[in-house]
């Protein structure tokens, strides 16, 4: 049975057919985030050691770490920072140790700059999963010899030198030629995860369909394990954690073991809860003043203002447990459990204390 070995200092994370299914927690990623970009510019880590913890707490098993800032203000002063091949490896080994002391989650070193990836390859603790090689020679020449250097699992993805193909066939032979050249530097197969390249649903009518039936081949006929993005697939498309949501388990059905994926429901913000407190008092509903925001959004079904597991890891706890992947539900169990109140701590259901009376 394929088993891909992710560790940190302390923990082991495992993908596998027979495993629970693997979160990849992918928040620690400045690309497409300017807020983040602007506080690494400015050394401010603090973002990234909150969203390790968040991700952590919401279920994830292993931590995607990105590199791909930008930092416009010393651009203008240093023309070197418009090259990601000066930035990444300077910073991918800064975010690591952040990411390592904050949480002790194996680490997924994420970056298309083969220096930030040996640089983090030297910075990091245990057996990180290297993301990413592609099907690229020049890719292929450079990633491969730090994968075999180092000892450790890679993410494969399934376009190459012209592009990425819409045809399924394409790709799976992409994927079985960076299988094959792997094995050519001595990398077993269970040490490559390939991703098949899920497209949105959105655009292409038979997504779903391709993804499902590419995983398949991909467990079947090369015995390798398989990751995604999990949000392209409802890439434009309205309420995409339902689409989201029946997604992640058919495609586990299917033979897929992980996804690189966002763990955590977004807090909401001050200004929506503001928005809704007026809402209710244009409508002379009056609530009581001591009422704090975490009660009211509760309350109102609106959420919550901290970081929380979202929908998709529900659907993924459900399938690990229907696939039986959690042995007596335990896992499933232990999610669903209702937090105590306030002062309730310690006490049994119901808020009661003491033992079970005895007539």
């Amino acid at each position: 049975m394929t088993r891909t070995v992710i560790e940190s200092k302390t923990k082991t994370a495992v993908i596998g057919f027979d495993e629970p299914f693997c979160v990849i927690g992918e928040r620690i990623n400045p690309t497409g985030r300017k807020i983040l970009s602007q506080e690494l510019e400015q050394g401010d880590f603090s973002r990234v050691e909150a969203d390790a913890i968040a991700q952590v707490a919401a279920g994830a098993t292993v931590l995607d770490v990105n590199s791909g800032a930008v930092f416009s203000n010393k651009m203008a002063e240093d023309p070197r920072y418009a090259d990601n091949n000066f930035v990444e490896p300077m910073l991918m080994p800064e975010l690591i140790k952040v990411v390592q002391n904050a949480v002790d989650a194996p680490i997924c070193i994420d970056s298309s700059v083969p220096g930030a990836l040996e640089a983090g390859l030297e910075a990091c603790e245990g057996r990180p999963l290297l993301n990413s090689v592609t099907g690229e020679e020049e890719r292929l020449e450079l990633v491969l010899p730090l994968v075999k250097k180092y000892n450790v699992p890679v993410v494969a993805i399934s376009n190459d030198d012209t592009g990425i193909s819409e045809d399924p066939d394409v790709r799976f032979a992409v994927a079985k030629k960076i299988v094959e050249r792997a094995a050519d530097f001595g990398i077993p197969a269970h040490d490559i995860v390939v991703d098949p390249l899920v497209m949105p649903i959105g655009a292409m009518a038979t997504a779903g369909h391709q993804v499902f039936t590419l995983v398949r081949r991909l467990r079947e006929e090369l015995g390798v394990n398989t990751t995604c993005g999990a949000s392209n697939i409802s890439f434009g498309l309205p309420n995409r954690h339902g689409i989201n949501n029946a997604f992640l388990p058919m495609a586990m059905g299917a033979g897929m073991t992980s996804a690189i994926m966002n763990p955590v429901a977004v807090p909401l913000n001050a200004t929506k809860i503001a928005e809704k407190r007026a809402e209710l008092a244009a409508a002379g509903i009056i609530l009581p003043e001591e009422m704090d925001d975490e009660t009211f959004v509760t309350l109102f079904n609106l959420g919550s203002t901290k970081p929380r597991p979202g929908k998709e890891m529900e659907a993924i706890r459900a399938a690990n447990f229907l696939f039986d992947r959690d042995p007596h539900g335990s896992a499933w169990i232990e999610f669903n459990k209702v937090a105590p109140k306030a002062g309730q701590e310690g006490r049994g259901r119901a808020g009661r204390t003491g033992g079970r009376r005895r007539r």
